[in-house]
């Protein structure tokens, strides 16, 4: 077999999984437990894998707008798997560092090999190559065209307006960056490792590549990998101390360490003893202490026990695709419907467990109303006692206008544009009167 043929296989069996079944990225790809074609592959070849789904699922409709205008009908409708080989040799073509001809070659000895494509072989070799002398003309073609499905840009228009949806749509082909949380002296650190400060107090890596585990800091635990958007819910509790904290979905740890430098004393709840594990090892590395609870938070029973809890709860994800570009394709609109009724229960659940006078922060990274404002809004109409708290803007100066007119904290990943963005984030701070 040519060398990167297997890499090439696996990468289109993956993205298959995406598109066609829904299957999340970061499980086929784990090192232990992924996909079967991605298990056996070489450091070198996983990282080309991930590098290649990363960008056709960050770039799939213009990929496949290219493609629609170079072939003179469309492709059979039994011919998925020859339509996925065609979008992971042309993402290398027209978004990675691979050589032209080597992505041509590549993909046509892979459609020879395929019986369901083998019959295709020719006009993957005319496609590719008309990809390869139109380049630049192709990319122009498509510019304007956003890359998200069309349900959900729909649903962008109608929450956020035309001109904030295709920001939003555009800030997504940005990279990811790495933001760090750290214990103390984020100036300090920022300058040691060649970062800056953010309205967050997170501390941004410029143009950083390379292990995280290498860093400075990281073996003494003075910080950890957590995205500035992620680490608002947490900082709204403000001074814990004295106080007895839940945080109920727990892992990966990022928050209860928030928590607990805070000075809060953290009962952790997550009901997935794998993901307990890693928030323990997480939590060890940091030297901060929690209690753990490996339980689903709807069967703790401890009314009117906490001070302080902190829910950020199961959703879409949406407001992350610069890290997961796969959420957009494994998601819908039905989807979406279904955890919002999830988080609903959940909150309902979470504010029996809250003391009078205590605060619940309500939060997660979907970008859509419905898992957010919605929420809240039915929760706090049926339950009178409870009240909404409104977040100052000005106690978040360089966010203003992440604060919506209410009080709640609603990030879009066009935020802090300049400075690399941000994931969406919704926050809200409701107070058991």
């Amino acid at each position: 077999m040519k060398p990167g043929l297997e890499a090439r296989i696996a990468a289109t069996r993956i993205l298959a999984a995406v598109v066609d079944r829904k299957t999340s990225l970061d499980g086929m790809l784990d090192p232990e437990h992924g996909n079967p074609a991605f298990l056996p592959l070489n450091e070198a070849d996983r990282g080309l894998v991930k590098a290649i789904l990363q960008s056709a699922l960050r770039h799939l409709p213009r990929i496949e707008a290219i493609i629609g205008s170079l072939l003179d009908n469309p492709l059979p409708d039994g011919a998925r798997s020859l339509h996925h080989l065609l979008v992971v040799a042309a993402a290398q073509m027209l978004y990675l560092d691979v050589p032209d001809h080597s992505a041509v070659d590549l993909a046509v000895e892979q459609a020879n090999g395929d019986p369901r494509s083998r019959r295709f072989a020719k006009l993957v070799n005319a496609i590719l190559r008309r990809i390869g002398r139109e380049k630049a003309d192709l990319l122009s073609s498509v510019e304007d065209l956003p890359c998200m499905p069309d349900w959900f840009m729909q649903r962008l228009t109608e929450v956020y307006g035309r001109e904030n949806a295709l920001a939003i749509a555009a800030s997504q082909l940005e990279p990811p960056t790495i933001d760090l949380t750290v214990k103390a002296d984020a100036e300090g650190w920022a300058e040691r490792l060649g970062g800056q400060v953010l309205p967050t107090g997170s501390v941004r890596l410029d143009r950083f590549r390379g292990s995280v585990t290498a860093l400075e800091g990281f073996d003494d635990g003075a910080w950890w990998v957590q995205d500035a958007a992620a680490a608002i819910p947490a900082k709204l509790f403000g001074d814990l101390t004295g106080k007895r904290v839940a945080d109920l979905c727990a892992a990966p740890g990022g928050k209860t360490a928030q928590l607990v430098l805070a000075g809060g004393d953290v009962l952790a709840v997550e009901q997935s003893k794998t993901r307990l594990k890693r928030l323990e090892s997480n939590l060890a590395r940091l030297g901060l202490p929690a209690d753990m609870l490996c339980k689903d938070l709807l069967n703790i029973d401890e009314a009117e026990s906490f001070d302080a809890i902190l829910l950020d709860a199961p959703c879409s994800s949406t407001g992350t695709t610069r890290r997961h570009p796969d959420v957009l394709w494994t998601k819908d609109a039905g989807d979406i419907a279904k955890l919002a009724a999830l988080q609903e229960k959940l909150l309902r659940h979470a504010v029996s467990l809250l003391k009078p006078g205590g605060r619940l922060v309500f939060s997660n990274c979907s970008i859509d109303p419905s898992e957010g404002e919605d929420v809240v809004d039915r929760v706090l109409a049926d339950m009178p006692g409870l009240r909404l708290v409104a977040i100052n803007p000005s106690d978040w100066p360089g966010l203003e206008t992440a604060i919506t007119p209410r009080g709640e904290f609603r990030t879009t990943p066009a935020m802090l544009a300049k400075q690399g963005g941000l994931d969406g984030f919704y926050a809200a701070v409701i107070a058991k009167i």
